[in-house]
């Protein structure tokens, strides 16, 4: 199993738009360190067989998909429904076209129906055998416990994400936790012997919805994962300071990242 981080930025990305000079808010991140230039958060799963699976589609995908030389998959995760997860959903009419099929959509039915309101065309029956438009078809799934993606088991599980619920994923002994600040003692449980973890870390000081260092470590004390990595940052958290700054077992993701695991159980 090959994953893939594709983007590891907040919702605003890094830099955000702005600036004195029209070029970016760069916060406390150096515009000169390549790896602080961040998308917004996004991920691919790529098992040994071939097939795929995406979590979320965010504004940036299209690019993601090119930079990662990405062009096939058949099945899409929806943590939540926010824009900076689902905004690029259009962009997967030139998978169909790869593929030749739609695309199945994983995520609770509340998320499904929430990307509906704005996307209901995509979800339209297809008209073979073109493909003018994306066509993804709804696959409702708990928010918590065993599902079967692409042929593999994955175990979901629920996270907090302030005023909303979102939804995290363990394939085999990687596991993925975006846009959370709390997680309830059976998402621990569903935790427990993973090897690697990609972890929300939004900024050094807490916050409402997403998880901050403290915190993050705080579930690395807990869960004892060999290998921690931090996504969806924002612009307080600067590469150099990280490299600098983060305990052993702890790193900072960047656009492009990828590492290789045993695959899950075939479900």
């Amino acid at each position: 199993m090959k994953v893939t981080i594709l983007g590891c930025g907040g919702s605003a990305g890094v830099p955000m738009l702005g600036g004195d000079d029209g070029h970016g808010i760069w916060g406390q991140c150096d515009p000169a360190e390549p790896r602080n230039r961040r998308s917004r958060a996004s991920l691919f799963i790529q098992m040994e067989d071939g097939e795929g699976i995406l979590v979320d589609t965010g504004p940036d995908i299209r690019a993601q998909l090119l930079a990662n030389g990405i062009s096939a998959f058949k099945s899409i995760f929806y943590t939540h429904a926010h824009a900076d997860h689902i905004a690029g959903l259009d962009e997967v009419r030139g998978i169909n076209r790869v593929i030749g099929q739609p695309i199945t959509a994983f995520g609770t039915a509340f998320v499904l129906e929430e990307i509906q309101t704005r996307f209901d065309y995509v979800f339209r029956p297809w008209t073979p055998p073109h493909f003018f438009r994306a066509v993804v078809e709804a696959q409702p799934v708990p928010l918590h416990g065993d599902v079967v993606m692409g042929g593999y088991k994955v175990s979901l599980f629920a996270q907090n994400h302030g005023r909303i619920e979102s939804g995290g994923l363990r394939c085999g002994d990687f596991a993925y936790s975006t846009d959370v600040v709390e997680l309830p003692e059976a998402s621990f449980e569903v935790l427990a012997g993973v090897d690697t973890w990609i972890v929300d870390c939004f900024q050094k000081q807490p916050h409402s919805a997403h998880a901050w260092l403290d915190r993050v470590l705080e579930w690395k004390e807990r869960v004892q994962p060999r290998r921690v990595i931090l996504t969806h940052l924002g612009p307080d958290m600067d590469w150099a300071w990280m490299c600098d700054n983060l305990p052993d077992g702890v790193e900072a993701a960047w656009d492009g990242l990828s590492f290789t695991l045993p695959d899950p159980e075939k479900g």
